[in-house]
């Protein structure tokens, strides 16, 4: 599980910030919302609040871009650039400075705190800590400009590599790529377990869930009470393999050249099936309705979301979802949300973060005041990332567990949001 995430000099991003999922001291509703792992208590979901261009978006992009230079670090010609340095351009003083990255999360019961500084041409700074039960946190290795020093106790799977890693890459990777148990572990854990996706561009996780539907049948009997439970207007859903479509509009010379490419190829196709009525409103068949062709753009993104979110649950993953509510009815977002929080449906206790613009989720008390985080701008135009369990009124108080969040945030009194002025 996820505990915590910083990074510092990354698009709006100037100083560093960290989104923490470590449950707070406060005796709170719902309890299913925290769970406790060994010495941790962690909570499973975190909603992002904040104006347009406050920086949300920015937040889940560093998480990406962590995990992008993890995967493909070691892909790099000794001359590449890093492609995901992107620091804050609107201070001088800046200029030039790297990114910073760090994630701490539980990995097999212990504690992993890993991290990095990167400029375009080299890796400049690297460390990878770790904690067992209540000892003191162990360093695995150490990297700065004088080189790479390793624990031969702790870390010998990285010993005779250090003078082996290109400047543009990062030792873990390569120390992944070469064998090393802890090394692969973490990698695994950026591939497989720490998956940010986008709830605006959500085709491109249509294959995904198209493949897990047809091929799982498990997965097909979870997604279709899923989809009961969020009453879209059908009650089954079949799959088929079909013969790749060319839409019929396209230009003769295209249509050919796309058909001969295709020829023999099929694609997974979802149909939605619904009761058909008489005029007494009795009951009298069923029709199936193409998904692509025949529903709702609402009921197409949770098709296309269905199978990464149903991945994540059944394997206790962390999803990261810029901008869940995209399409999407208030109440279904918080059905989503209700899947992760809940003991029942989440008992890998998988993680789910999110931004959003929904502030009904502020007042439906789905949320502990430690889950709900803010993005703001300063007058410089940097980001500043914070919890309702920051906030400290003018007169010393704090938001309280009965106060109304909704209300409190579109009056202003949390921050993170738009100032409109009228002429």
């Amino acid at each position: 599980m996820l505990i915590e995430f910083t990074v510092g000099n990354f698009r709006s991003f100037h100083k560093k910030c960290t989104l923490s999922l470590e449950a707070q001291g406060i005796n709170e509703e719902p309890k299913s919302n925290v769970v406790k792992i060994g010495n941790y208590k962690i909570v499973k979901t975190a909603a992002i609040y904040g104006a347009n261009s406050s920086g949300k978006s920015n937040l889940i992009k560093a998480m990406g871009a962590m995990s992008s230079c993890v995967l493909y670090s070691v892909k790099l010609n000794d001359k590449d650039t890093i492609k995901q340095y992107e620091p804050f351009l609107l201070s001088t003083k800046n200029e030039n400075n790297p990114t910073y990255f760090e994630v701490v999360f539980l990995l097999d019961g212990s504690r992993i705190r890993y991290g990095f500084e990167y400029d375009s041409f080299a890796i400049r700074k690297e460390w990878l800590f770790k904690k067992d039960g209540k000892t003191n946190e162990k360093a695995l290795f150490l990297r700065n400009k004088e080189g790479i020093g390793i624990s031969i106790v702790d870390f010998i799977e990285g010993r005779g590599y250090e003078e082996k890693t290109n400047d543009n890459r990062l030792f873990l990777s390569l120390c992944a790529q070469l064998g090393g148990f802890t090394s692969k572990k973490i990698i695994e854990w950026f591939q497989t377990g720490f998956n940010v996706i986008s709830g605006i561009d959500n085709m491109i996780y249509k294959t995904f869930s198209c493949n897990m539907i047809h091929g799982n049948e498990n997965c097909r009997i979870e997604a279709i009470n899923l989809f009961k439970n969020l009453k879209l207007g059908f009650d089954s859903i079949l799959s088929s393999e079909e013969e790749r479509n060319i839409p019929s509009i396209m230009p003769k010379e295209l249509k050919d050249i796309l058909q001969k490419q295709n020829s023999g190829k099929k694609e997974i196709v979802i149909h939605t099936i619904h009761n058909r009525y008489n005029n007494k409103g009795e009951r009298s068949g069923i029709q199936a309705f193409d998904v692509n062709l025949q529903e709702s753009e609402g009921t197409k993104k949770l098709m296309d979301l269905a199978g990464p979110i149903l991945d994540t649950l059944q394997r206790g993953l962390i999803l990261i979802i810029d901008e869940l509510d995209a399409k999407m009815h208030p109440l279904i977002s918080e059905e989503l949300i209700k899947l992760f929080n809940s003991t029942v449906s989440n008992p890998k206790n998988a993680q789910l973060i999110f931004s959003t613009h929904d502030t009904h989720l502020l007042a439906s008390r789905l949320l502990r005041r430690d889950q709900i985080w803010f993005t703001e701008k300063d007058y410089v135009e940097q980001t500043d990332l914070y919890s309702m369990m920051d906030i400290v009124f003018p007169d010393g108080t704090k938001p309280r567990k009965d106060s109304n969040y909704e209300k409190n945030y579109i009056n202003g009194r949390y921050g993170a949001i738009p100032f409109v002025f009228n002429d």
